[in-house]
């Protein structure tokens, strides 16, 4: 049921009974306390102003409380008003409970899905070939993959795409090192990559060396540029090298996202590289130059030194976008808007596009999004940039041309090292159980956090088993599997008993005879499939990580001052339910943002 709607309707009829207000939007939020009730709203407050019939904002609340318990919907049990006119709803304990059914009958997973028959493209990570996949990569990676979950968990048909940076006049860099530096030949370069276990390094280093040289050679700058115009247009050699860069990089792209538990489903895994849309190019140009004198907010010119731009409206204060250089050469604006152009033909032009991309690229996709809208590809709400903070470290930022970089894969290996320190002597983790530990760790003190915040890295904030961590949360889970185990003849593949229980508990139990550590633990599960649907809807997984830390917080201060097993058998089997449904939650919520839970820690 919907919760929200239901009391609007109430709210709008007391209104225009009383003659004030009518029609006004009316707000709703879960008090952080909640002996102040389940939800609450300020609308007396905010309309008080607006009459002259009532001397203060709590007479106007009382006023509007007695009529609205006339109306009262069968799900709320109790309305009354708090502090200055506050309007405080006390959910009845029969709905908390049917909702703690559906978890359960469920297993957590949302099946009234408002998204059903919409699709969405989703594109995350995308690190650069022959470059390292650094820790700054784990962010795209991380909340990528979330969002792609929430929104198929909300009926989305999600499309999760990789969209490499496998294109560019780096490659004309690159090659050059191939054949000129490295100490040797191209032969022995080919020879040496070919047999290295992490070839990506060695093409970094090559990249490192041209930087270095070329700052006493600056003539190389110029060959490389000349090289990648060459593999723009088809030289055999030159596409065969940059191809060998492609596969070099996939040996360790691949170990990386098996580690991280992460896949792709277009172009077999791999992504649309920017490569992809080489040939894909001259479509957008030709329309840009046929269609932007007539297109109302942009104009197609050519700038003083014979590069192509679009220059947007006075109004939209955007700077010019550059569409060609100036020696006919594409960058990456040309390529991204072929990337959508394809994309809406192949997909439908109604799919959801998300860019999940460093929040320093922010004013260069409002740029991408208006000219896209202006030509008419997309509506409002069509394109969407989730733009990520940087990982903060002490060493400063990281510069791949100074071969300054933290390597992901050691941060990894840093991370199952110390989650091997989480296990007690009786209790030795496997390898599998301390990947998953070590993994989810990180990937929590990423998604705890709004995506755009940057993130200062802290070993000891990351792996600790108390407050706001990831091991909290999977040691949360392992609690209620280990009250779920001590329980005899507990069907937990299908929880059938506990159901029945709880359906005759429900109707024969008042909100007065159940404990407030039950009522908190019944009023925080009841929010979990509101919370999903938020996180999906404003694109932010943070919403689930901050539910799931209150859930686990909840459920264990249940556990500190709730008997679990023992006395009264319905009571037994009631409270059981709870703990069932907790652990389901944990698990589907943790599975949604990426987090694999354990069985023991």
């Amino acid at each position: 049921m919907k919760i929200i709607p239901e009391l609007e309707k109430v709210i709008q009829i007391v209104l225009n009974k009383m003659e004030i207000g009518g029609g006004v939007n009316v707000s709703f939020e879960h008090p952080a306390d909640s002996q102040h009730g389940d939800w609450s709203t300020n609308i007396a407050l905010t309309l008080f102003k607006q009459q002259n019939k009532f001397s203060s904002p709590r007479a106007l609340a009382d006023s509007m409380s007695e009529e609205i318990k006339k109306s009262l919907p069968n799900f709320v049990s109790k309305v009354e008003v708090a502090g200055p006119g506050f309007i405080n709803f006390y959910l009845s304990e029969h709905y908390l409970m049917s909702e703690m059914v559906v978890l359960l009958e469920n297993r957590a997973q949302l099946k009234d899905q408002q998204n059903t028959g919409k699709k969405a493209i989703v594109e995350f990570s995308s690190p650069n070939i022959a470059k390292p996949f650094t820790i700054g990569h784990l962010r795209s990676s991380i909340i990528g993959w979330s969002l792609a979950n929430l929104l198929e968990e909300t009926g989305y048909e999600v499309f999760r795409d990789n969209h490499l940076g496998d294109w560019g006049t780096q490659f004309g860099k690159q090659i050059y090192a191939l054949k000129h530096l490295g100490g040797g030949s191209l032969e022995k370069n080919i020879e040496k990559l070919s047999k290295s276990d992490n070839p990506v390094k060695d093409l970094v280093a090559l990249y490192v060396e041209f930087h270095k040289v070329a700052e006493e050679k600056p003539e190389m700058e110029d060959e490389a540029r000349a090289i990648f115009k060459k593999l723009e247009d088809g030289d055999d050699e030159m596409r065969q090298l940059w191809q060998k860069c492609i596969d070099w990089s996939f040996v360790e792209f691949n170990r990386i996202y098996d580690l991280l538990n992460i896949s792709f489903t277009e172009n077999n895994g791999r992504g649309y590289g920017e490569s992809y849309f080489e040939d894909k190019m001259d479509v957008v140009v030709s329309e840009l130059e046929s269609k932007a004198k007539n297109t109302k907010g942009i104009s197609y010119v050519t700038g003083n030194n014979g590069a192509k731009l679009v220059n947007f409206s006075e109004e939209s204060k955007l700077p010019p976008l550059m569409i060609l250089k100036s020696d006919g050469a594409t960058l990456y604006a040309t390529r991204d808007l072929a990337t959508d152009k394809w994309r809406l033909s192949k997909y439908g032009s109604d799919i959801l596009i998300i860019n999940e991309v460093g929040a320093e690229q922010s004013l260069y996709f409002q740029q991408i999004y208006a000219l896209e809208k202006a030509l008419g590809w997309v509506k409002d709400g069509q394109r969407v940039h989730v733009g990520h903070g940087m990982y903060r470290f002490k060493e400063g930022k990281m510069s791949t041309r100074k071969g300054n970089v933290i390597w992901l894969e050691d941060v990894l290996n840093e991370a199952k090292s110390k989650a091997a320190g989480l296990a007690s002597d009786k209790k030795v983790l496997s390898e599998e159980e301390i990947e998953k530990v070590a993994f989810g760790a990180l990937k929590w003190s990423d998604l705890k956090r709004s995506a755009r915040l940057d993130v200062a890295f802290d070993w000891d904030e990351i792996m600790t088993m108390q407050g706001n961590s990831g091991p909290y949360l999977q040691y949360t889970y392992v609690r209620c599997q280990s009250i779920l185990n001590k329980a005899q003849n507990l069907d937990t593949t299908k929880y059938s008993d506990l159901l029945v229980n709880l359906k005759s508990y429900s109707r024969n139990t008042q909100r007065e005879n159940l404990t407030p550590a039950e009522i908190d633990l019944l009023r925080n599960l009841s929010t979990y499939f509101e919370v999903v649907e938020k996180s999906a809807r404003e694109y932010a997984p943070h919403h689930l990580a901050t539910y799931l830390f209150g859930l686990a917080q909840t459920f264990n201060q249940f556990y500190g001052n709730t008997q679990v097993i023992g006395g009264a058998e319905e009571v037994e089997k009631f409270r059981l339910a709870l703990v069932a449904t907790t652990s389901l939650v944990l698990k589907r919520g943790l599975h949604l943002l990426g987090i694999e839970v354990v069985e023991k820690m």
